[in-house]
């Protein structure tokens, strides 16, 4: 869905829930609540296959402030300090220090995040006053491109690794130009080959109606076509023989269904999530999946 602004992702989760009457509704994902865009909700079995979407490189386009430094690295934060100069970067400069941050580096998060601090969120510590010094983490971004120059405001596309923050990238571009940063504004166009263009808005969903099938957000993985018999042995989490050609991660489907998704292993397919139930499925025989799609 697209992700309005002033709302939580948890509380689309919980109108998720009233709307489709299950509990079982998760997102892949957090947005902050200023910040707009695709949310990917899984719903029953789906849930399972959050790892495989959370996984995926997230590009975004973002507004950062130059000269005012905040607690949160963003809008919502108190200022925490930055330099207002007599005369603001050329876009030139802007530009040269977005660019620097392409690649793989290691980000300090921001004290307030979701990230575990002795058991504790580290946001709800920095909340309380505690100070909350979080160790870097490995991130890459993999483009960084400025759209826009308006000082002291500049507007930009990135495209980054799974766990990277991009309010922390404004912090860290801000302190390469010596006047600090804070991001104002953020909205996450695509998960992976998921787009925004393609979300509904939050509320349009009323309904089961509004549910896409699993295998949508898989559209990454490389599909194996199934006949029945495997589809017996996949249901019941047993392994099949690896394809010619087929490594890594893979879908397992019979038809548009996804059955479940499996790894590689040596000679074989090894069921890590399965989705199909093995009731009403028929016995298993000796054929075996011959049928691979990139």
């Amino acid at each position: 869905m697209d992700k309005p602004a002033g709302v939580t992702s948890h509380d689309v989760v919980a109108r998720l829930r009233r709307v489709l009457g299950t509990r079982a509704v998760g997102h892949t994902g957090t947005l902050d609540p200023f910040a707009t865009g695709l949310l990917v909700a899984l719903v029953g079995r789906a849930t399972r296959l959050a790892r495989f979407v959370e996984g995926q490189s997230k590009t975004y386009r973002a507004t950062l402030r130059l000269g005012v430094r905040t607690d949160t690295d963003d809008l919502t934060g108190a200022p925490a300090g930055g330099t207002v100069p007599e005369r603001w970067p050329e876009e030139a400069e802007v530009r040269s220090a977005l660019e620097a941050m392409v690649g793989p580096q290691q980000q300090r998060p921001p004290a307030f995040s979701a990230k575990h601090v002795d058991g504790q969120r580290s946001h709800r510590l920095a909340r309380r006053g505690v100070e909350v010094e979080l160790e870097p983490v490995e991130v890459t971004v993999h483009a960084l491109a400025l759209l826009a120059w308006h000082a002291p405001d500049a507007e930009f596309r990135v495209t980054v690794s799974s766990g990277t923050y991009v309010r922390a990238l404004a912090r860290d571009v801000g302190e390469k130009l010596g006047l600090g940063a804070h991001l104002v504004a953020l909205r996450r166009e695509s998960i992976g080959a998921l787009s925004v263009s393609d979300a509904l808005p939050l509320d349009a969903i009323d309904g089961p109606a509004a549910l896409r099938p699993p295998l949508a957000v898989l559209g990454h993985l490389p599909r194996v076509a199934l006949d029945d018999a495997a589809r017996a042995h996949v249901a019941h989490g047993r392994v099949i023989p690896r394809p010619y050609g087929v490594d890594g991660t893979v879908a397992l489907v019979q038809g548009n269904e996804l059955v479940a998704v499996a790894n590689a292993v040596e000679g074989n397919l090894q069921p890590v999530v399965v989705l199909a139930t093995a009731d009403s499925l028929p016995t298993a025989d000796s054929r075996l999946p011959t049928d691979v799609h990139g």
